[in-house]
């Protein structure tokens, strides 16, 4: 498949951004208390992020997991928004309630991010169950993790997305490591992607730090679900450079193992083949880097200068809401 330079430049900028954002916030979360909250990062995963939604259109639908800001990134959220939303301020996209783990952006289609484990499947396929219906032409993609795919919940979902022919594009970031438990040591499969056997529906395993590779897979796996074929589950064989969390030790990870896949990244990788096929210019990467480390301070500045929420915040955008004075009960 032809990759037009434009496309590429879209998934070199999503790497760039969301490796340098997440650069940033390792180094936010070594001073004592200026991020609140656990931090979970993607770094060294990213390339899955930036090429499964540079292969989709502006009305596909994500739903996310605790590892999302190149999901979201990639999706074209607004980094200053994220940040403040990390940071725990009124101006980020949840106003300051979700933190990192529980990101929601329904402007860029991204309506969940769920630290549930296994959580998005089933929430994947009731919104992709709803554009069914709708009749609309557009995708949901559920990105989980290796260990959610021992879930129940993860097996329920894919079930009732076969049977139902969903337009739902299951993807699995198979990092290695289920928190601090190796791949080997929670499931007895070689590929995740061999699971869709089970459920008569193509299982796909791609190269997670080729980021033209995922590209490719995605787009493949979209235009068989808007054709009417029902859903896909693509495996990503990828690593991530650190810990579950930036308080975990990584002593469960070999160091020549964390080296050997860090020589495999993802951005450099991209960036040197479009350096090595002319597609882009030392100059012109020199700026789009120079225009990302912009942004990412921006946004820190964003975050920084923002009002954190006032009490009373709390109960905004609630489904339910205290009892009025005088107000009168309603009866089923």
């Amino acid at each position: 498949m032809q990759i037009s330079r434009e496309k590429k430049l879209v998934m070199l900028r999503s790497l760039l951004l969301s490796r340098r954002f997440e650069e940033a916030l390792t180094e936010l979360c070594k001073i004592e208390g200026k991020v609140p909250g656990m931090m979970i990062l993607c770094t060294g995963q990213e390339a899955v992020g930036a090429g499964v939604c540079a292969a989709l259109q502006p009305e596909d639908v994500i739903i996310t997991n605790h590892r999302s800001h190149s999901h979201l990134l990639s999706k074209g959220a607004d980094p200053k928004a994220i940040m403040a939303e990390i940071f725990g301020k009124r101006t980020g996209c949840n106003k300051g309630k979700a933190g990192t783990l529980h990101l929601a952006v329904p402007e860029v289609n991204a309506p969940c991010t769920t630290t549930v484990v296994g959580a998005s499947a089933p929430i994947a396929v009731g919104r992709a169950f709803a554009q069914q219906y709708r009749q609309e032409k557009c995708v949901t993609v559920c990105f989980i993790g290796d260990g959610a795919t021992d879930e129940g919940s993860f097996h329920e979902a894919v079930n009732l997305a076969s049977l139902w022919s969903l337009p739902v594009i299951f993807v699995c970031e198979n990092n290695l490591y289920a928190g601090a438990q190796r791949y080997e040591e929670h499931t007895k499969v070689r590929n995740i992607a061999d699971r869709a056997a089970a459920y008569a529906i193509p299982g796909v395993v791609a190269d997670g730090n080729d980021a033209l590779a995922v590209y490719t897979s995605a787009l493949e796996a979209r235009e068989r679900a808007i054709a009417g074929a029902g859903p896909t589950l693509i495996e990503y064989k990828t690593y991530r450079w650190r810990g579950h969390g930036e308080r975990d030790h990584q002593v469960y990870q070999p160091k020549e193992e964390i080296k050997a896949w860090q020589a495999k990244c993802p951005v450099a990788r991209l960036r040197s083949e479009m350096l090595a096929d002319g597609l882009i210019s030392a100059d012109e990467l020199e700026a789009m880097e120079r225009s990302v480390d912009a942004i990412v301070h921006d946004a820190i500045r964003f975050a920084e200068e923002s009002p954190y929420p006032e009490p009373s915040d709390a109960l905004e955008d609630v489904f339910a809401y205290p009892a009025m004075k005088g107000a009168t009960p309603c009866s089923n």
